[in-house]
């Protein structure tokens, strides 16, 4: 956890007395947009997906947090309730700290505040990051450059199984379903097959040409 990396053995100890750990089974809801903000939460295993609704019921995802990965850092500066809904993408593990706990040992531990404002700078980096990709790169090269971040080091061809469904895969790369499958087929000149979570690439340098 980068958070608790970012301060030391005492201020550590205190932090665990004010968490908990929760368990999620795959697509339970961990709060709804609206409710009262109680608590930011940090991915142990497994993968949490945040996303909005539209008046008509249409889903857009916000960011998909997986192990190591903080979210809620933002409700801890005045905030009252969550802006997005968080949903497990796959059955899960949670550690769970209480927003008004935070909120005192800001106040008394320079370090607590620290590590909470690096959390915020990380995800407002990867937040622009996601925004620049979604508006410089096509369906396939967003898939293609998802892919080689997956590839063992040296590797020339791989296989993985996704973490998640297909769909919150879409979701993370802002694409609508259709739209990563069409992506997909795409890439098959590339080397690229989808069995199913199965993706196969035949050839790396093929992909890093897309």
């Amino acid at each position: 956890m980068p958070l608790i990396a970012a301060i030391d053995g005492v201020t550590t100890a205190t932090l665990m007395d004010v968490s908990s750990v929760l368990t999620l089974p795959y697509r339970s809801i961990l709060f709804r947009e609206g409710d009262v903000a109680e608590h930011l939460f940090c991915v142990l295993n497994g993968y949490i997906r945040l996303y909005r609704l539209s008046k008509d019921g249409r889903e857009a995802d916000v960011r998909i947090c997986g192990p190591g990965d903080t979210f809620n850092e933002c409700l801890i500066f005045g905030a009252d309730h969550y802006h997005y809904n968080a949903q497990a993408a796959e059955s899960c593990t949670l550690a769970r700290f209480e927003l008004s706990h935070l909120r005192t040992m800001i106040e008394k531990e320079p370090q607590v505040a620290k590590a909470i404002l690096k959390s915020l700078s990380r995800s407002l980096l990867s937040t622009m990051d996601s925004m620049a990709n979604d508006r410089l790169q096509t369906a396939p090269q967003r898939v293609a450059n998802y892919l080689i971040a997956q590839c063992p080091g040296g590797a020339t061809s791989y296989s993985l199984r996704l973490p998640f469904q297909k769909s919150v895969l879409a979701g993370k790369l802002g694409l609508a379903p259709e739209a990563l499958s069409r992506a997909f087929s795409s890439l098959r000149d590339a080397g690229v097959i989808v069995r199913g979570r199965i993706v196969q690439i035949k050839d790396i340098v093929a992909l890093k040409r897309i």
